[in-house]
C-alpha cells in the first residue's frame, strides 16, 4: 500500500487543482486523482468569463463567492505566470450586455458592490464595440474580465506538479467504496490511504457517490461552443439574449453556448452549430465572413439553483462541486472556502448556503 496522504482530491479540473494548492499552503500533503488529463473537461471547454452571466439573477450565495474571486483573480493569474511561465491571458476589458430589459434589476444589484454596472446609450455602446448590432440601450460592466481557460488549466496543472506537497496522478481509474462516514479510495483496484477525501469531479460527482448509495443531484449539463478565426471584431465580452462572444488576445472570438440536459452525450451536433452560428451573426454581422475553426462540447456540473456544494458530507468525505455555469469565476473562492472549513479557519463567507445537506 502506498503512503498515506492527508487529503485525496478526486478530480483535477480548475476546482480540484486550486483546492489542492490552497490546502497545500496549510502544510497538508495532497494526492490529486484524475480519470484523464488534468483540466481537460469542463475547465478546458468553458469560455472563461470572470463573472456569472446576468449576475443579478443569481442568489446572494453566488454573488458572495464571485465577488471574492474577482478580487483575487489578477494576483492569482500573475502568480501562476511567474511560477509556471504559462500566460492564462487575463483580459479585463469589461462586458457589454445588450438586448436586455433588466436594467432596473441590474442597477439595483450593482448598487454598493465593487462591480460597477451602468446603463449606456446605443451611441456609447457602438463606440465601445462598433461591430455589435444594437437596438436599444445597453448595460456596461467595465471591471469584468476573462481568461483563456485551457491555458489557466495548464498553469494550475504545472503549479501542482511543481509543488512539493502535491502529487498528481492522471489517467487514473478511480472508484469509491465503503460508506460516507468511512470512504475508501481505490485506483486501478488498489486501495489508497488518506485521511480526507474531497470530491471535485464536476459532472461526474454523482456517479462516484452512487457507490456509497448516496443521492446526489449534481448532473451533467452539456454546453457547445464555436471558435471563430482571427478577426479582431470585438475587444470586450458581449452578452446578448443568453449568448456571448469572448475575444482572445490573438484576435479569435469564442462564441457560446448551448445548455442541454442530455447526459454524457459528448458529440457536437449540427443543430447546435446552426443555432450558435445564427446567434453569432445576429450579434456581430461581420462574422459571416470569418471562418469557424472549431466546435466543441463540455459537461457543466449542474446543481439546484446553480449553488455549489462546498463542505462535509462526513468528517472524512467532502465535496467541492456543482458550480454549474460558474466554475471558473467561483473557483478561487470555492477552493479558499473549502480549505477554511477543512482546517478550521474563519471562512471567507458564510458557508451554510453551500453545505451538502441533502446528502446526509
Amino acid at each position: 500500500m502506498r503512503r498515506a496522504h492527508d487529503v485525496t482530491i478526486i478530480g483535477a479540473g480548475i476546482i480540484g487543482l486550486l483546492s489542492a494548492l490552497e490546502l497545500a499552503q496549510t502544510g497538508r500533503t495532497i494526492l490529486i486523482l484524475e480519470r484523464h488529463r488534468a483540466a481537460m473537461e469542463a475547465s478546458w471547454a468553458g469560455g472563461g468569463i470572470i463573472s456569472p452571466l446576468y449576475p443579478w439573477r443569481y442568489a446572494p450565495a453566488i454573488t458572495a463567492l464571485a465577488t471574492f474571486s474577482q478580487t483575487v483573480f489578477p494576483d492569482l493569474i500573475g502568480s501562476l505566470f511567474r511560477t509556471t511561465g504559462i500566460d492564462s491571458e487575463f483580459l479585463q476589458n469589461g462586458m457589454l450586455v445588450t438586448a436586455t430589459s433588466e436594467s432596473v434589476e441590474a442597477l439595483a444589484w450593482g448598487s454598493g458592490l465593487q462591480q460597477l454596472v451602468s446603463e449606456i446609450s446605443i451611441d456609447e455602446a457602438s463606440t465601445l464595440e462598433p461591430e455589435v448590432c444594437l437596438h436599444k440601450k445597453a448595460l456596461w460592466m467595465p471591471k469584468i474580465a476573462s481568461v483563456r481557460t485551457p491555458r489557466l488549466g495548464q498553469a494550475l496543472r504545472q503549479a501542482c506538479i511543481n509543488h512539493p506537497l502535491i502529487t498528481l496522478e492522471e489517467d487514473a481509474s478511480v472508484s469509491l467504496e465503503g460508506t460516507v462516514v468511512d470512504p475508501v479510495v481505490y485506483v486501478e483496484g488498489r486501495r489508497r490511504n488518506t485521511l480526507v477525501v474531497v470530491l471535485a469531479a464536476g459532472a461526474w460527482t454523482g456517479g462516484l457517490l452512487d457507490a456509497l448509495t448516496t443521492n446526489c443531484p449534481i448532473k451533467p449539463m452539456k454546453g457547445q461552443m464555436l471558435l471563430f478565426s482571427v478577426c479582431n471584431l470585438v475587444s470586450r465580452i458581449v452578452l446578448s439574449d443568453g449568448r456571448y462572444a469572448i475575444p482572445r488576445l490573438d484576435g479569435r472570438v469564442v462564441f457560446g453556448s448551448t445548455l442541454e440536459d442530455v447526459g454524457f452525450a459528448r458529440t457536437p451536433d449540427r443543430a447546435a452549430f446552426e443555432s450558435l452560428h445564427q446567434s453569432a451573426l445576429e450579434m456581430i454581422p461581420s462574422l459571416k465572413d470569418v471562418a469557424i475553426e472549431a466546435q466543441w462540447s463540455g459537461f457543466r456540473p449542474g446543481s439546484p439553483k446553480g449553488i455549489p456544494w462546498i463542505g462535509p458530507v462526513s468528517e472524512r468525505l467532502w465535496v467541492n462541486s456543482g458550480h454549474f455555469r460558474n466554475g471558473v469565476v467561483l473557483a478561487p473562492a470555492s477552493a479558499r472556502l473549502l480549505a477554511d472549513l477543512i482546517t478550521g479557519r474563519s471562512p471567507i463567507v458564510d458557508p451554510n448556503a453551500y453545505q451538502p445537506k441533502d446528502m446526509r
